[in-house]
């Protein structure tokens, strides 16, 4: 059975639109936010692979969720971080959660409603976050404002690929009801160019979400901070001011992943 780190699609930490163990997060940690970063990033690769089938990447993300579990030593993403867990007596709960969201990026490729949505960024996004808090021993108590803006970035995502993800790999995270609601269909995403009732449709799943972000919590409950490198600190509160202002940033402005639709997005109600 090749490797699933065979099937990684070549994008690492340095590809991403996103820092991943950056100079702000102390050194100490960087080895096991790396590992869980490398663990995600197989998982994602499998669900989103181009020519595997369903059963053989529900094979794959099982595969890796067994030897995450200890039962077995042949996919190095899962040993590696089940190893830098155990070194700091973590318990792999977060990582698993978001196998589910992948194993439901297989399965589910449309969603009826919001609800439905918000369900999997429970699995998809807001494990990340958690588990971010945790290395930082955080208390649980913080969960629930990142929650909120964990999932806010991941539906920001949502709108900004939807294009693509229908294209590439007929998934559509756009709500069914969202979509009637603006008197746009599915099949208006593999267009080159955005009509209005879909760029209705992404402007309001763009406000809806800038409402249920609702990232003020984390001012309240992240007050606690974080130790850095050369002795200086930052606030958990700093760093939520600062996604929130990229993420207003790119709500702002839904896209499905095509220069047309993008520059739509900036004009209400243009063709």
């Amino acid at each position: 059975m090749t490797s699933a780190s065979q099937l990684r699609s070549g994008k690492t930490h340095r590809d991403e639109n996103f820092p991943v163990a950056s100079w702000i997060i102390h050194p100490r940690h960087r080895a096991l936010i790396l590992a869980f970063y490398n663990f995600v990033r197989t998982a994602d690769d499998i669900a989103d692979h181009a020519t595997l089938g369903e059963a053989k990447k529900l094979e794959y993300l099982d595969l890796l969720e067994a030897e995450l579990l200890g039962q077995g030593d042949s996919q190095p993403e899962a040993v590696n971080l089940r190893r830098a867990l155990e070194q700091r007596s973590m318990p792999p709960r977060h990582a698993l959660d978001v196998l589910v969201a992948f194993r439901m990026d297989v399965t589910k490729l449309r969603y009826e409603n919001w609800d439905e949505v918000i369900h999997y960024c429970r699995y998809s996004a807001m494990p990340v976050g958690r588990f971010m808090l945790d290395v930082h021993g955080e208390s649980t108590s913080t969960w629930a404002a990142s929650d909120s803006l964990c999932a806010g970035l991941q539906i920001n995502n949502h709108l900004q690929d939807c294009g693509k993800d229908f294209r590439d790999l007929n998934r559509v995270y756009l709500p069914r009801d969202a979509l009637a609601a603006a008197g746009a269909s599915v099949e208006e995403l593999g267009q080159a160019r955005s009509s209005k009732a879909l760029l209705q449709c992404l402007h309001a799943l763009a406000v809806r979400t800038e409402a249920h972000r609702s990232w003020r919590p984390c001012r309240r409950t992240m007050s606690s901070s974080i130790g850095l490198t050369r002795g200086s600190t930052v606030t958990i509160e700093k760093r939520c001011a600062t996604v929130h202002a990229i993420s207003i940033e790119a709500s702002a402005m839904p896209t499905t992943g095509t220069g047309e639709i993008s520059r739509a997005a900036k004009r209400p109600g243009s063709p």
